[in-house]
């Protein structure tokens, strides 16, 4: 073997080297961060409990005063706010990565609105909670979704086409959700309009066993299906002609991006934004892993640990939703770009 293939060779094998020293690190600072975050939330709050004794309340250590408000008021919506985090930014890159486009998350081709009309409707007319309602956001995810599948279907489905037809129809279901609203009791529509914002509020043990038996089936699903993931994002000619079965990959993922966003926004309503960010957020941070699912997941886990802890305590006095926190972080990101993509259109 001559001295130039072996000095290739060398180079490549470190460039994979510090690839995954990268992603370790990356993956590492990622964990840090919500652990940090999760004691923080459960430290903070009317009544200051020290970092020491939040550790050892949560190792059984503590007393019964502590126990009483960090396991029973607090935890609650911490542990919600980190799976629902963890949900959205996996299913945001899902979405992304698949359809190869950064506009391509829930919350902006209509998939959350669908789970949000599901839950909005089985609660104003039914009055449901708890399992009954995470399965009916889960319902109105899959509805919608399948319906902008079929509406996007053309011998294929091609990514922008789908996306188009998203927010076509992201903009019905916004019109469905205003319509019951002004239909409903003031009360009911009032509570309605907290969770439709996207809330952590009132989170409870109740609410959040829905949301982590869904994690404990879609996680290991989500696994199994983005296995192919790689050769899809090369483009479906390449991917079939690597033995990929492009359509029937493609609908499992969509599945389970779609199944994602629905336990997410059962639990905490639609919360804007944290899919749309996630995905970018752990790209950039990892430029050589194309999808960055796993990272993406954390990112999210921890925007949503950060939104939650800055609408508790350093909004004002006033405790306001989550939402309104990330769409104060996305929606400059998502000002930027579109700028970005029509300076790119016009050769900029």
């Amino acid at each position: 073997m001559s001295s130039t293939v072996l000095a290739d060779v060398e180079v490549l094998t470190r460039a994979r080297h510090s690839g995954r020293g990268r992603e370790i690190g990356v993956t590492a600072v990622l964990v840090t961060g919500i652990v940090a975050m999760l004691v923080l939330s459960l430290s903070f709050g009317d009544f200051r409990i020290p970092f020491a004794d939040v550790v050892s309340t949560l190792l059984g250590q503590g007393d019964a005063g502590n126990h009483f408000i960090i396991v029973e008021l607090r935890l609650p919506r911490a542990v919600t706010g980190l799976c629902v985090g963890l949900a959205l930014g996996l299913a945001g890159a899902l979405f992304q990565a698949l359809l190869r486009n950064p506009l391509a998350s829930p919350d902006m081709i209509g998939v959350t609105q669908g789970a949000g009309v599901g839950a909005v409707v089985a609660a104003i007319t039914f009055g449901v909670s708890g399992f009954a309602l995470s399965a009916s956001a889960l319902t109105g995810a899959l509805v919608t979704s399948t319906l902008i599948y079929l509406l996007a279907w053309q011998r294929g489905v091609a990514g922008y086409r789908l996306i188009l037809i998203g927010i076509g129809v992201a903009g019905a279901s916004a019109s469905v959700i205003s319509y019951l609203m002004t239909s409903a009791d003031v009360t009911v529509a009032q509570d309605a309009l907290v969770w439709l914002t996207g809330s952590l509020n009132g989170s409870s043990l109740e609410a959040f066993y829905p949301l982590l038996i869904g994690l404990v089936v879609l996680l290991p699903l989500t696994v199994v299906a983005a296995r192919p993931l790689p050769a899809l994002q090369m483009g479906d000619d390449t991917a079939a002609g690597l033995g990929v079965p492009v359509e029937r990959s493609r609908r499992f993922l969509l599945i389970c991006a779609v199944g994602l966003t629905g336990v997410a926004v059962a639990a905490a309503g639609p919360v804007n934004f944290v899919a749309f960010v996630a995905g970018p957020v752990a790209r950039r941070l990892l430029p050589a892993k194309p999808a960055a699912l796993f990272q993406a997941a954390l990112v999210g886990a921890l925007l949503m640990l950060v939104a939650d802890f800055a609408a508790q305590h350093l909004l004002w006095s006033t405790q306001f939703p989550v939402g309104v926190v990330t769409s104060l972080i996305g929606a400059p990101y998502l000002l930027w770009l579109l700028s970005r993509a029509n300076r790119i259109g016009k050769g900029g």
